[in-house]
């Protein structure tokens, strides 16, 4: 258990556990050219300001890093957490109600490509994560500008947020690898998924304004048609 890229409960990519299975001088005669340097030397101490503003903000946003073990209450606090920009697969977290590393304590886990939210709850023991970018908090109750399409092998979205709720369609998915995802919330259990399938082919998929969350991995790239 705990080792890198192992999956071990069923809400996981490829397995269907619901429905059908297929899962910037003035005239006054001040130096022009000293305006000129004064003038310049603000705009770029704003420019510098802006930045540091941005960097700092940036920091902020980082909760914790993507390599680790973390005790929830003490490492990291009970929320819900979000890593993105995952592109090698290797990305694996865990939640774990005990330090044993036993099999028995394992709560939830996934392997990530693309973006992953997950709720750490105030239950929950230790959290692993392991080869995955940093994880920043995440506002559950903030709005975003929701598209309409994504990435195929984009991972995890946040309904209302990252997508608009509506009817989405991949075609031209091979070998049964494309799977997708309706959640009711990122907790990651056999009880948060609200409906799922493994597709070839065409498919398609309503996410309704009440789903918090939608995921997909292997599929060609998913656009709102309705």
């Amino acid at each position: 258990m705990g080792m890198k890229g192992k999956v071990a409960l069923g809400a996981v990519v490829g397995i269907v556990v619901i429905g059908a299975v297929s899962a910037n001088s003035g005239d006054d005669g001040s130096d022009s050219t000293s305006s000129d340097k004064g003038s310049s030397a603000s705009a770029q101490a704003k420019t510098g300001g802006e930045k540091e503003t941005a960097k700092a903000a940036e920091e902020k946003k980082v909760a914790f890093e993507g390599d680790g073990d973390f005790q929830v209450g003490s490492d990291i606090k009970p929320g819900t957490y979000r890593t993105t920009g995952n592109d090698d697969g290797m990305c694996y977290w865990e939640r774990a109600k005990d330090s044993s590393g036993e099999m028995d304590s394992l709560l939830a886990n996934d392997n990530v490509t693309g973006a992953s939210y997950v709720t750490v709850k105030a239950s929950d023991k230790l959290f692993k994560s392991s080869d995955c970018n940093d994880w920043e908090a995440v506002d559950t109750k903030a709005k975003g500008s929701p598209a309409a399409k994504m990435a195929g092998d984009g991972g995890m979205f946040r309904v209302g947020a990252d997508i608009a709720p509506g009817t989405y369609k991949s075609t031209g998915n091979e070998d049964d690898m494309c799977y997708w995802e309706r959640a009711k919330d990122a907790e990651h259990g056999l009880d948060s998924i609200i409906a799922n399938d493994n597709v070839t082919g065409s498919a398609v998929v309503t996410i309704s304004a009440s789903d918090a969350y939608f995921k997909t991995s292997g599929c060609t790239d998913w656009k709102k048609t309705g």
